[in-house]
């Protein structure tokens, strides 16, 4: 080089400048575009997954993995399954170092912030066996249809928005002024906490087995389903009935709701002074059966007594009047001091003869022996002429008291300890020679039908005759004649 000559510098060639500067843009703009796609010459590990939706996504989303970026989409196409569901194929790559993924991996498309960007979710499961690449993830490891948050906002239509407000109106005024009562109900909660803690325990037993429970209720819910319409229409009914109780809500539910708590206190303490009452009426239409069972055929008698009362009672006003000194007279009398001890003393007396009465009214209504005294008491007088009646006597002598110990033989037989006279013991028997009669037949407490008695045995007066034999009170070979009077003359069952 000679030195009149000057160094050229690669700087100062212009030519050469823009050139490079032209490749570096180049390579920048190459780079930036398949940003998203992941950078040229690094390996990747491409796989496809099977979701139900694909809405809201687009190529170059990211795929992530606990939260960490593994890779992007490259590319989204629909498929259609046997069954005629369509559904969609999402390819994704993904770095190297999240390979192999498990086959037991589950897909979830989620939402990556609020307005509508989302990435894919992988989630990896415990198998050791991994996916190949290119493999396929099935539509059975998606997890459900995300909810788009569009979807979300489209449930509070203007129906729903307009039932939102009034709910809240109601349940500021169910509230309002109420401070106190929450704050004691709040109070009281700790005490229910403390009885439903061992509810509670027991409930997540396994021998509670409320597992087994809910799924009652759910196969319970599934027999229902069928009859869902006539369900809402119940609903729909339920709110006529709501909108008719809403126009007596207050004053009327309002007050009835107050005074609840005053009602039920006073039912509590009075009620059970109605058992009494209760236990009586239906002891009371108990033994009114079978008097209503013969109103079948006493209906036509009665309805003939309706017929010719009704003329009756149409002229009672008239006679009512009248009755209206009788009416002052009784009152009178009914409010009169004595009246009322006269009453006391009744009560009394009748306390006092319950237990006579108890043995005097089988006697008669059973044995009918008052009604044999008084027909034997007028055959006594029954004989007679015209100036009175006359009464039969016949003098009865002692037995044994003609004995003649002189002539044993002749005279009446011996009767010792006949009722005649003193006696040591019970007439039975005696010496040889003695009356074969002379055996005491006594029976001083005969059946009656009374209490504690054999029923319908009435026994006095018609005992049978022993002969030869001691007799005295109720014996197992004397149990009476076992029967009832029906007549003055017969019995029902016995002997006369």
């Amino acid at each position: 080089m000679s030195p009149g000559r000057k160094r050229s510098s690669i700087a100062a060639n212009p030519v050469l400048i823009g050139a490079v500067t032209t490749l570096v843009l180049v390579v920048l703009v190459f780079l930036a575009y398949n940003a998203n796609n992941g950078l040229p010459f690094v390996p990747s590990y491409d796989i496809k997954v099977e979701v139900p939706n694909a809405a809201g996504l687009v190529k170059g989303n990211e795929v992530r993995v606990g939260g960490t970026r593994v890779g992007v989409i490259t590319a989204i196409v629909p498929a259609t399954q046997p069954n005629g569901a369509v559904i969609a194929v999402l390819t994704l790559k993904l770095n190297s170092v999240v390979e192999p993924v498990p086959a037991d991996t589950t897909v979830m498309i989620r939402p990556r912030s609020a307005l509508g960007l989302k990435y894919v979710q992988l989630t990896r499961g415990p198998s050791t066996e991994g996916l190949p690449n290119g493999g396929t993830l099935p539509i059975s490891h998606a997890r459900p249809e995300p909810v788009e948050i569009d979807e979300f906002f489209d449930m509070f239509d203007e129906p729903t928005r307009r039932a939102s407000q009034a709910n809240l109106t109601w349940f500021g005024n169910a509230v309002s002024g109420r401070g106190v009562d929450l704050n004691l109900a709040i109070q009281d909660l700790r005490p229910f906490a403390e009885q439903i803690t061992p509810l509670m325990r027991n409930l997540s037993s396994p021998r509670t087995d409320l597992a087994g429970f809910i799924q009652g209720l759910s196969q319970n819910a599934g027999v229902v389903a069928p009859v869902a319409e006539t369900q809402g229409q119940l609903f729909v009914n339920l709110d006529a009935t709501f909108q008719a109780l809403a126009s007596v809500a207050r004053p009327y539910i309002q007050e009835s709701i107050t005074e609840g708590p005053a009602t039920l206190e006073n039912a509590t303490i009075n009620l059970p002074k109605l058992r009494p009452f209760l236990v009586n009426s239906a002891t009371l239409f108990h033994e009114l059966q079978p008097g209503i069972a013969s109103l079948t055929g006493a209906a036509p008698d009665l309805a003939s007594i309706v017929t010719v009362g009704t003329p009756v009672l149409k002229r009672s006003p008239a006679f009512n009047a009248q009755l209206a000194t009788t009416s002052l007279a009784v009152e009178a009398f009914s409010t009169n001091p004595s009246t009322t001890l006269g009453v006391v003393d009744l009560t009394e007396t009748f306390s006092v003869l319950k237990p006579t009465l108890a043995f005097i009214t089988p006697a008669q209504t059973t044995c009918n022996y008052l009604s044999l005294l008084l027909r034997n008491a007028a055959q006594i007088g029954s004989e007679g002429g015209s100036t009175g009646t006359a009464q039969r006597v016949m003098v009865m002598a002692t037995p044994g008291g003609l004995f003649d110990p002189a002539n044993p033989t002749t005279s009446e037989p011996l009767s010792p300890n006949n009722e005649g006279g003193p006696a040591s013991a019970p007439a039975n028997g005696g010496p040889p020679g003695s009356d074969p009669a002379n055996y005491l037949h006594s029976n001083p407490y005969p059946y009656t039908a009374a209490p504690g008695q054999p029923k319908n045995d009435c026994e006095a007066g018609r005992e049978n005759y022993i002969p030869g034999q001691k007799q005295i009170g109720n014996t197992a070979t004397n149990p009476g004649n076992k029967g009832a009077f029906t007549s003055t003359g017969a019995t029902a069952g016995g002997s006369k």
